[in-house]
């Protein structure tokens, strides 16, 4: 994932750097009213082509290893939503998150890909913590967070383009604790 070419994949999935040419699935993801529910709500056209160029393709090189990236089925090649380890915005943290259109929901897939960029992010990378944030009644995604063996840190308030300024719930991993449950199988 460090170069053009690179992938990450789990057991039914595989990310993908992301390219111009899907502009137009990653505006049917950021304007589905479901998928942007508990992230202040459907993106524009315009934002949605600013995050593309600005969030996604630059940050590439400006952060090697690091990204937000087109998830999709191994078998099928189909796009099912989008997967991310990168610096949540204004902030120096490292965050892991995902957005999957509604029809791939409640198959397990937000929370596998998770552990293999939570995995990626601490092997790999060797970064020292990766944080996970959700709207407070996200209680899905917070789930996922838990099952994917991070910890929940309590709540926190800071501005976030897709948040407001309500707090979130915030959920941590450090890398040696996180990989020694990995070792006991316990996420």
């Amino acid at each position: 994932m460090r170069r053009a070419g690179d992938q990450l994949s789990s057991a039914r999935l595989r990310l993908r750097r992301y390219t111009l040419a899907d502009l137009e699935a990653l505006d049917r993801l950021n304007s589905d009213p479901a998928v942007m529910r508990h992230m202040g709500g459907p993106a524009s056209r315009t934002d949605t082509e600013a995050m593309l160029r600005d969030r996604i393709l630059s940050y590439y090189e400006q952060h090697p290893g690091l990204g937000i990236w087109v998830t999709e089925e191994r078998d099928s090649g189909r796009a099912i939503g989008m997967h991310l380890l990168n610096h949540i915005r204004g902030e120096a943290h490292i965050q892991v998150g995902y957005r999957l259109y509604p029809a791939h929901w409640g198959k397990g897939y937000a929370t596998e890909m998770t552990l293999a960029l939570l995995r990626y992010g601490f092997e790999q990378l060797a970064l020292p913590r990766i944080v996970g944030i959700t709207d407070l009644a996200n209680v899905e995604s917070q789930h996922v967070l838990l099952k994917s063996g991070l910890i929940r840190d309590g709540e926190r308030r800071f501005r976030h383009p897709g948040y407001g300024s309500a707090p979130l719930a915030w959920f941590r991993g450090e890398r040696g604790a996180w990989l020694q449950r990995l070792q006991g199988n316990d996420c």
